[in-house]
């Protein structure tokens, strides 16, 4: 299951849960990764940025890199990310998960801060090297985080010229026009065009062409049956499927961030805490009663799994 191609469907990304002290809480990790299962989603996303990459040490990605791989043990195909500014380090963790099992890579561009970006031939190099450095698929990620302008031709020359780079991460403002786009400019090279940003856009990106998707893993099986109706030309099914739980997708994306999976699957017995590390800020007592009050009107499965 874990080699399958194409990739598609939903590929939810793996929250990092904490202790309360800020320790990684390792068997927490496992009973997300059980619960995402459950969820029945087609495949799951690591060490990613509502993965709160960026808060990790090396040992410690190391760590949920092995954890993660091993539990999963192939069950669903495994996405790592693998996210540097430097070159060789990008490389180094893509042949890290490479052995450890991942079925793919994704990757921003190469960036730093606001100001410390590179151009578009040491961007193109970049992605090369990366995905050289190992035979599995890559996936870019199109991101308003970096900062970093992605255009289609850049992203169509990547797919027609680096052979495993086949999968698109669109997260950006007017994802769906960009996806469209892709999909025309890169033809039969754009393998996996995908969305993210909590699937907040996904009815006009799966028009567009997705088929995809890669939100949080809040509500995973409460968004795979729209991607499924939609797939099967059921539309107004889709849509209507998308609207119920649109209102939560909203209050995640706009109100809690990273923070929701967290709250909802604390709430949910999946975790013992939704402690997220500093400076990132906890949930205001107010915003997660109103997250978990619509959370509770379409009952995901993360709110009662450990129940």
């Amino acid at each position: 299951m874990g080699s399958s191609r194409p990739f598609t469907g939903i590929f939810p990304i793996a929250p990092t849960p904490f202790t309360e002290s800020g320790e990684l809480d390792l068997e927490g990790q496992r009973r997300v990764l059980d619960c995402m299962l459950a969820q029945g989603v087609d495949g799951i996303c690591i060490l990613a940025n509502y993965s709160e990459q960026f808060l990790l040490s090396d040992n410690e990605r190391d760590t949920l890199l092995d954890v993660c791989l091993t539990h999963v043990s192939g069950r669903v195909p495994v996405i790592v990310t693998c996210s540097h500014f430097a070159t060789r380090i990008a490389v180094a963790r893509a042949r890290t998960a490479a052995s450890a099992g991942a079925s793919m890579l994704m990757l921003m561009p190469p960036y730093h801060g606001a100001g410390l970006r590179a151009d578009e031939s040491m961007m193109l190099q970049h992605f090369a090297l990366v995905a050289e450095a190992t035979s599995i698929p890559v996936m870019v990620q199109d991101a308003p985080l970096s900062g970093v302008t992605l255009s289609v031709p850049l992203l169509a020359r990547l797919a027609r010229e680096v052979p495993t780079v086949r999968y698109f991460k669109i997260e950006v403002p007017g994802a769906a026009a960009k996806l469209r786009n892709l999909i025309a400019a890169g033809g039969e090279a754009i393998e996996g065009p995908f969305d993210g940003e909590e699937s907040i856009t996904l009815m006009a990106d799966l028009d567009a062409g997705a088929t995809g998707t890669m939100p949080s893993a809040l509500l995973p099986d409460l968004i795979k049956p729209v991607v499924t109706l939609h797939r099967a030309g059921r539309r107004k099914e889709a849509a209507a499927a998308y609207a119920r739980i649109l209102p939560l997708i909203n209050y995640e994306n706009r109100q809690c961030g990273l923070r929701a999976t967290k709250a909802v699957m604390a709430a949910g017995a999946v975790i013992k805490s939704d402690a997220v590390r500093h400076p990132l800020e906890q949930l205001h007592p107010a915003t997660r009663a109103g997250l978990l009050e619509l959370a509770a009107e379409v009952n995901p499965i993360a709110l009662r799994w450990g129940r």
